[in-house]
């Protein structure tokens, strides 16, 4: 029911807690302070830099959700809804029913659904069901047959930047 107290452990600075290491009050408090993770007179050591950090599970837009604005994470995201706005990402997967209008900005970018807007990404993958309007700015892409493309496509050492020119011809794919 309670978890050890880093107060309580040797080589504690005193003051840092409550000289009665064993009473119920002390624990408590730790305990608190320690699964929050907030705690202001102890520092969070339970995470070590040698420690390799668990990748969290993507984000996740159900079909039935519209959103107007911008998306920002350093994460990954799925999105089976509606967007209206730009999307930035580490990896972004557009879902068979989904919709996109607006640019989006991603290491990976895979595209089963449709988008209205720019794709930036280091890497582009477009399936047998996507549907993009818009121009690719990419460093290695995947057009996979079935897939409707109407754009200019260009190539980048480093897409994601803002900077560069313009992608120069328009072009028109279908596969």
């Amino acid at each position: 029911m309670f978890s050890k107290s880093k107060i309580n452990e040797p080589g504690a600075k005193p003051g840092e807690g409550s000289e009665e290491s064993g009473s119920m009050a002390s624990t408590t408090s730790t305990s608190t302070a320690s699964s929050s993770g907030k705690s202001s007179s102890t520092p969070d050591f339970s995470a070590s830099s040698s420690a390799p950090k668990t990748k969290a599970p993507p984000s996740s837009l159900s079909a039935d959700l519209h959103i107007k604005g911008n998306l920002k994470t350093t994460g990954d995201i799925m999105i089976e809804g509606q967007v209206e706005g730009d999307i930035r990402a580490h990896l972004l997967t557009v879902g068979e029913g989904a919709t996109v209008k607006g640019e989006l900005i991603a290491d990976d970018v895979v595209v089963h659904g449709r988008i209205i807007g720019r794709v930036r990404g280091l890497k582009v993958r477009l399936t047998s069901s996507a549907r993009v309007e818009g121009d690719i700015i990419h460093k290695t892409i995947a057009i996979e047959s079935g897939a409707h493309f109407e754009g200019s496509v260009q190539r980048q050492d480093d897409p994601l930047s803002q900077t560069g020119p313009a992608p120069k011809k328009a072009t028109e794919v279908s596969t």
